[in-house]
């Protein structure tokens, strides 16, 4: 990746415009090699810093678009983004052109960047961005949900503590929201969101996004999960992946307002003394009221054993 000085000179005089800011975020191809702008290809050239989540991806990128570069690569990756921040943004601020990639998509988008960009906030050094793909806006515009409000909520977490508080949360978001999550987990995942959401919420999930095997699954929960569960151990759950889930609508609610979680559970146990399985009327009540299916389920326990 070696060049003449004559060619960095020129690479310099040509593209100055680039670095009028010395800290810029560029967006990578998320699959599709051709949706690398000519911004991207222009900063590649001429940066002097490439800090990449990634240093081995990123040269195979340079060498996939046909560029080459004289930049010094280093790491910015979760486990350093801290202490090289600080490195970085003084760089910058002392006049070094640095690039700033992710292996794919937007950097800072649950991708490192956003300490970076916050130190360099701090410290007055100018930062801006190169916009381009991004797994985000892509699947969001092909899952067919609504788009005029949506929240992203990044992957989707491993921990049972940090996943029923986004179940609790999902019960009563009345926004779009957009999740990354891995293909081993992805079944399991979205038969989970059917469980305690209700299978009845629309939702999606996209794959391989402007790859040749791109695919978006679109419909209920209760669709996607036996659609998945039928793909298991097969190509079809390989690739990453994200999933999109429909707000809780006016109508869910069925023009009433949502019964609290103590209401909510008596009439489980009513349902439930009329011979409905105690699960089954938790699932459909929480579905209907905008709460988590397992924590109404839990409380109809706990008033069980109160009464």
């Amino acid at each position: 990746m070696e060049r003449s000085v004559a060619a960095v000179v020129m690479v310099e005089e040509a593209d100055a415009w680039l670095w009028e800011s010395p800290l810029v975020l560029a967006a990578t191809p998320i699959g599709n090699l051709a949706d690398a702008t000519d911004r991207l290809r222009r900063l590649i050239r001429s940066a002097e810093v490439i800090a990449c989540e990634d240093t081995r991806s990123t040269r195979h990128l340079i060498r996939a678009l046909g560029e080459q570069t004289s930049a010094r690569l280093v790491s910015l990756h979760e486990h350093n983004e801290a202490a090289r921040s600080a490195e970085l943004v003084e760089q910058a601020g002392a006049g070094t052109r640095v690039l700033v990639v992710s292996d794919a998509g937007m950097p800072a988008v649950s991708d490192p960047g956003q300490r970076l960009v916050a130190a360099a906030v701090h410290a007055g050094v100018a930062v801006t961005a190169a916009p381009g793909a991004s797994a985000v806006p892509t699947a969001l515009a092909l899952s067919g949900l609504a788009t005029d409000r949506f929240c992203f909520a990044g992957f989707v977490p491993r921990k049972q503590s940090d996943r029923r508080a986004l179940l609790d949360r999902l019960g009563r978001e009345e926004w779009t929201t957009v999740l990354f999550e891995s293909p081993h987990r992805i079944a399991a995942t979205v038969a989970e969101f059917a469980e305690a959401l209700g299978g009845h919420r629309r939702a999606a999930v996209a794959r391989e996004l402007t790859k040749r095997y791109e695919e978006v699954l679109r419909g209920d929960l209760d669709h996607l999960t036996q659609s998945l569960a039928e793909r298991q151990g097969g190509p079809g759950l390989k690739g990453e992946f994200v999933l999109l889930v429909a707000g809780v609508s006016g109508g869910d609610l069925q023009g009433q307002e949502p019964l609290t979680l103590q209401e909510a559970a008596q009439l489980v146990l009513e349902q439930a003394a009329s011979g409905q399985r105690m699960k089954t009327a938790a699932k459909q009540i929480a579905a209907e009221n905008r709460l988590n299916a397992s924590g109404l389920y839990d409380a109809a326990n706990r008033l069980r054993r109160q009464q």
